[in-house]
């Protein structure tokens, strides 16, 4: 990371991937607006935003642990990491809500969590293969394979938002299905500032 660029929040990087216009609106115009779903995903997280360490089961387990990594100019929080006994790290990501999210849903948490495996790669100099997706409503983990392909989207995005971010862009808006959970429609206003056609669903 160059010295004058500013780290990107890697919660950036799953705004992106959910709509570039959300991203623009929440991190080059500062807006940001509650609706039903944030303030679930709010009470999820106060789970796990208070920072803390324990051991359980030979895991050391750190909660809201700071990460970043200076090679790809990232900053953010884990919800938990769990240390194994030789220092490796496994982090797990909580969502509200339950494993049986559209794909597209997924692939933009996974991206979330690839960021934070990365830094943690970073940090540690040990490798992080796997993690993990925790979903309040059904309670249980959807393990993730931070493969090659999640690293090279992980590296894709950053470019991308950093281009956004620094050359202030607002992106144009799409009426589709993922206008009626953000929380930020009413700012956006996609219907009224596209085409009339009938709103469509987002391939899962």
């Amino acid at each position: 990371m160059g010295e004058q660029a500013d780290p990107i929040p890697i919660s950036a990087l799953q705004h992106w991937c959910y709509c570039p216009r959300q991203c623009a609106l929440i991190h080059v115009e500062q807006v940001f607006a509650e609706n039903l779903f944030t303030l679930r995903g709010q009470a999820v997280h106060r789970q796990v935003d208070t920072p803390g360490i324990e051991t359980r089961a030979g895991l050391r387990i750190e909660r809201a642990l700071p990460v970043w990594s200076e090679r790809l100019g990232l900053i953010g929080k884990c919800d938990v990491v769990e240390f194994e006994a030789d220092g490796s790290p496994y982090p797990v990501e909580y969502k509200a809500g339950s494993r049986a999210k559209a794909a597209w849903i997924a692939a933009c948490d996974d991206l979330q969590l690839a960021a934070q495996a990365l830094c943690l790669e970073e940090m540690t100099g040990k490798a992080v293969p796997y993690g993990a997706i925790f979903y309040a409503r059904s309670k249980r983990r959807r393990e993730v394979a931070i493969d090659a392909g999640l690293r090279a989207r992980v590296e894709e995005a950053t470019h991308a938002v950093r281009e956004m971010i620094e050359g202030a862009v607002l992106p144009a808006p799409n009426y589709d299905a993922r206008c009626e959970k953000c929380s930020l429609a009413d700012v956006c206003q996609p219907s009224a500032l596209t085409s009339p056609l009938e709103l469509f669903s987002v391939a899962e």
